[in-house]
């Protein structure tokens, strides 16, 4: 088995676009799970920000997901996005619940806050912290312009972060904002995702990526740099950060992903090589 001392993957794993790059062609749909985890050991659980994934789905990915995987689970919009957080708690802790077939896989949980959260909710935010099961690791990504002006406001946030144990979400879309074509993806994408300076954060043992990259894929390697630079130093002093990286529609998240892995065993040369398709071994983590 491959082993990685961090965890790398893509925003989901049901794409058929993939088919003839991470997965082999005509791959069913049904069988891209295990595929996806032969070659990446985390997802970003986006899914479950939309819907709540039934029993039977849970329980099938409890079978197909191996122990050592990593879904970042998204908190569900009504819960993050849905009034008062501490109003939400009990939906938190019942969606929380309904993830205990995953068990350890789902960590650290991911609370996506909107742009309307304010600096002025953060107590509400510190009491939601608070109100969730003891030991839960939790992620939190931030929107609202105030938490990326380096002012007392971000000062805050981060304080109350870090004397929680929770880790703030690094969220890099200068990439995809660099990009000038018109393609209805690269419009859509950049109509959907914030426009905010990247704030890499390591309040815990293990710091959150998020790449949302140019379609073109060496046009992001100026912007990768820094992140290269950035998860090596972390992976040295023994952290185990998560990178997630995304393209304009996604088809081309994988190889993204692997591009920022061989760009990565430039600076660290012990690193092994991902598996080249969906069909070869397993990823485990050192």
């Amino acid at each position: 088995m491959a082993v990685l001392p961090y965890f790398l993957g893509c925003p989901s794993w049901n794409e058929p676009a993939w088919r003839g790059e991470l997965y082999p062609p005509g791959l069913a749909s049904r069988d891209f799970l295990p595929a996806y985890c032969r070659v990446f050991n985390a997802v970003e659980g986006n899914t479950t920000f939309y819907a709540r994934p039934a029993a039977a789905t849970l329980a099938r990915w409890a079978q197909l997901m191996p122990e050592h995987f990593h879904f970042c689970a998204k908190l569900p919009r009504d819960i993050s996005h849905g009034g008062d957080l501490r109003d939400n708690l009990a939906a938190a802790r019942d969606f929380l619940e309904l993830l205990t077939p995953l068990g350890a896989r789902v960590t650290p949980l991911w609370l996506q806050l909107p742009a309307s959260f304010a600096p002025s909710r953060l107590a509400e935010l510190a009491a939601f912290i608070d109100g969730l099961p003891s030991g839960r690791s939790l992620a939190v990504e931030v929107r609202h312009p105030a938490f990326f002006a380096r002012g007392e406001e971000e000062r805050a946030l981060n304080r109350l972060l870090l004397a929680h144990g929770v880790e703030r979400i690094g969220l890099d879309s200068r990439a995809l904002f660099s990009c000038t074509a018109r393609s209805p993806a690269v419009l859509h994408a950049q109509s959907k995702k914030p426009r905010l300076p990247p704030r890499p954060a390591a309040f815990t043992q293990a710091p959150q990526v998020r790449f949302i990259g140019h379609p073109e894929l060496q046009a992001n390697d100026p912007f990768l740099a820094p992140w290269l630079d950035k998860v090596a130093g972390w992976i040295e002093e023994g952290r185990t950060p998560h990178v997630f990286l995304h393209t304009p529609d996604n088809h081309r998240a994988p190889e993204l992903a692997r591009r920022f892995h061989a760009q990565l065993m430039v600076r660290l040369p012990g690193l092994p090589s991902l598996p080249e398709s969906g069909m070869g071994e397993q990823l485990g983590l050192l």
